[in-house]
């Protein structure tokens, strides 16, 4: 189908279908709960929502509309994409399913790689830092890996977590004057993570 914007692609799927209904008829519930406690005003009337099925009878009395509830049972199952791209529909549910790889790859960014904020000025360092912390996110995938081929059940930040954690101690001997190191007693993960096979 055309739009506007590109070509648009409708998928149905009987487990969303299922789902959008179950959400639609919590949040009824919800709003139900709501409308019975006399809480609610004119300015809960809106679009927001399921706020949606709320309607205003007379100057003061707030219902909920069932009719547009039960009329928003034909969109259950259904999800549209648009693209301009010349991708299948099938490659472009595809691609879309791993949106949420991509976004918590800006998360992560954002967060625990802290590429923002950039407090440098001359375009080789800016360029030299956004470099650093692609490469520590290649790591940290890299990690992600390791865990899941070692049957882990951790995640990537508590890994870390735990490896920053191990102690070393250093010590010198007293007579020969021979410098030795001891790793600290490690707890079950820590043990797991030293033992992780490449």
């Amino acid at each position: 189908m055309q739009h506007p914007n590109g070509r648009l692609v409708v998928t149905y799927s009987a487990k969303r279908a299922h789902n959008d209904r179950e959400n639609r008829r919590k949040g009824l519930q919800r709003l139900e709960k709501r409308v019975n406690s006399g809480k609610l005003s004119k300015k809960h009337i809106n679009n927001r929502g399921y706020n949606k099925y709320l309607k205003l009878i007379g100057d003061i009395t707030i219902t909920i509309d069932y009719e547009k509830y039960h009329a928003d049972s034909i969109w259950d199952g259904l999800k549209g994409y648009i693209t301009n791209t010349t991708l299948t529909k099938s490659q472009v549910v595809e691609n879309y399913m791993h949106l949420w790889q991509i976004e918590k790859a800006f998360r992560i960014s954002k967060t625990d790689l802290r590429i923002r904020p950039v407090y440098h000025r001359i375009r080789y360092r800016i360029e030299a830092h956004i470099c650093i912390c692609f490469v520590a996110y290649a790591v940290y995938k890299e990690l992600e890996r390791l865990l899941l081929k070692n049957n882990i059940g951790i995640s990537a930040e508590k890994a870390i977590n735990e490896i920053k954690e191990i102690r070393k101690l250093q010590y010198r001997l007293p007579r020969s004057g021979v410098i030795k190191t001891k790793l600290l007693r490690l707890n079950e993960i820590q043990t797991l993570l030293t033992k992780m096979k490449i």
